[in-house]
């Protein structure tokens, strides 16, 4: 059974991205008669927001999407605790300490997500890094270990074909943060195996993210899905997307001023957009 899912992070109102990502993700579980599944990504620390859940929902009826609601990340943590151990014990995980500006200082390149970590921590003695006892660190993943252990490895993109594995490119990503249970990486990638997910449906900006995803996937034994990274909504004016940082106009807003909500839906399915904002 083909099942697709919208994962939103409830740290700031969804915008017409978002739905558009929704709808995509909805329509092509229904044209396969599948399951269409809503999952709250919210272990982004004090940044996410509880009530906006529920406000996630109400803008998915509104848009006239169904659904099925499976267990938000912060009921999962137990698992991203358990496959973090897993990859430590096994030598895949090394800690550091580097802050983002300390990375973005001594980087001698850039990748899709920013400024590549040059490995800084890599190598050392777990005591010199962790810098005492109870020192916040964070867990990154030795890709080229990684790579070593599994060998070659491919992932498919239902619009853009095959792909040969190259998590290279954005360096040994952390799986572990500072002071939060998982990242992305981790968190997402154990929660689409256990949701059953088989068709990752998710805008073109997290393709790269994809070969780290797939890695993973290798490492821990979980069924690899089929990928669907659709164009992103841009802003004519800037050719950014849009974003909540960005406050790009909410989906509640235009719920609570009465915008028909299925008429929006409909028109992203025509990749009709509002004057300013385009496919990109």
């Amino acid at each position: 059974m083909v099942t697709t899912r919208f994962a939103p992070s409830p740290n700031g109102s969804l915008h017409l991205g978002h739905a558009f990502s929704a709808v995509t993700a909805h329509d092509l579980a229904q044209a396969a008669q599948g399951r269409f599944l809503l999952r709250i990504e919210d272990i982004d620390g004090a940044r996410s927001r509880p009530e906006l859940a529920e406000e996630f929902r109400a803008d998915l009826a509104w848009l006239g999407l169904e659904w099925r609601e499976v267990a938000p990340q912060s009921a999962r943590l137990d698992s991203y605790a358990a496959a973090a151990a897993r990859l430590r014990a096994e030598g895949l995980l090394y800690p550091c300490t580097c802050t983002r500006a300390e990375i973005a200082a001594s980087a001698t390149r850039a990748g899709p997500e920013g400024p590549v970590y040059p490995g800084t921590c890599k190598g050392r003695p777990v005591r010199d890094v962790a810098g005492g006892e109870g020192a916040p660190v964070a867990w990154r993943l030795d890709v080229a270990a990684a790579l070593e252990r599994t060998g070659p490895l491919e992932w498919v993109d239902a619009l853009a074909g095959r792909q040969a594995v190259d998590p290279a490119r954005l360096g040994d990503v952390v799986l572990v943060r500072k002071n939060e249970p998982a990242s992305y990486h981790l968190a997402a990638t154990l929660d689409d195996a256990a949701d059953g997910v088989t068709l990752v449906t998710r805008g073109r900006d997290l393709f790269a993210a994809t070969h780290v995803h797939r890695l993973l996937q290798a490492l821990l034994d979980l069924p690899v899905p089929t990928w669907h990274h659709h164009p992103l909504l841009i802003e004519d004016a800037t050719g950014t997307k849009l974003a909540k940082r960005r406050h790009s106009p909410s989906l509640a807003d235009r719920r609570r001023a009465g915008e028909d909500g299925a008429a929006i839906a409909a028109a992203l399915r025509r990749q009709r957009f509002p004057a300013g904002i385009s496919l990109g």
